[in-house]
């Protein structure tokens, strides 16, 4: 069962936003109190500088791109792929991460200080990461962060073809192992991409009724 870090010193009111605004705050801290009542309130941490540098942005896009478990597209190819590839979850959190984090990352925004920011809210129970291996080599992965039934996404990496896909598969089956439908996984935006899964776009407004049901939902098991 996750730790609790006890109260934020920060509150996040994303309903008083102005529609169409992705960027609704700056400052504060990375505290897991914090990061954590971004997350229930619909906002989550990027850096404003290059790369992801400072100052501290909090984000809430309108619109979000969401997706609902049951909507994620696997084809033919992608079914082969999951039957090659091996899956583990939370056995190499700081791997996944640094695979994320690839200074040869195009659009790379995960800095060091937010690296320890989600590898402590990982040793509190907050953070998880699936893994992708072909045999020993970790070949891809997603970390993010569990609340009840909400899944926030953060970055995934991929190092052969469909791994990442993959691992959000491998997501997918791990956080609907119970069958409740209030649970969602949060991509922040949509790309082409992630489009192509099964993401969709939905204004803030909706996302927020979303979140609340879903943070009524219990943890998934395993995390529990």
């Amino acid at each position: 069962m996750p730790l609790d870090p006890g109260p934020s010193r920060y509150a996040f009111d994303i309903e008083r936003a102005d529609a169409g605004e992705d960027l609704v705050g700056a400052g504060a801290d990375l505290e897991p109190a914090t990061i954590l009542a971004a997350y229930r309130a619909g906002a989550f941490p990027m850096g404003l500088g290059r790369h992801g540098a400072g100052p501290m942005g909090w984000w809430s896009p309108d619109p979000r791109g969401v997706l609902r478990p049951e909507d994620l597209r696997v084809s033919r190819s992608l079914r082969r792929s999951c039957a090659r590839l091996q899956v583990t979850v939370d056995t190499a959190f700081d791997a996944v991460v640094r695979g994320c984090a690839d200074p040869d990352r195009e659009g790379r925004w995960i800095t060091r200080p937010v690296t320890r920011a989600y590898t402590r809210l990982h040793a509190l129970g907050w953070a998880h990461s699936v893994e992708v291996w072909s045999g020993d080599q970790l070949v891809g992965g997603l970390y993010g962060i569990a609340i009840g039934g909400l899944f926030a996404g953060e970055s995934m990496f991929h190092r052969v073809t469909d791994a990442s896909k993959v691992a959000l598969v491998a997501l997918r089956e791990l956080i609907t192992a119970d069958g409740d439908p209030r649970r969602i996984i949060d991509v922040q935006w949509v790309t082409p991409h992630l489009a192509s899964l099964g993401v969709r776009e939905v204004p803030r407004a909706a996302y927020l009724g979303l979140l609340r049901e879903a943070l009524k939902a219990p943890l998934p098991a395993p995390w529990r």
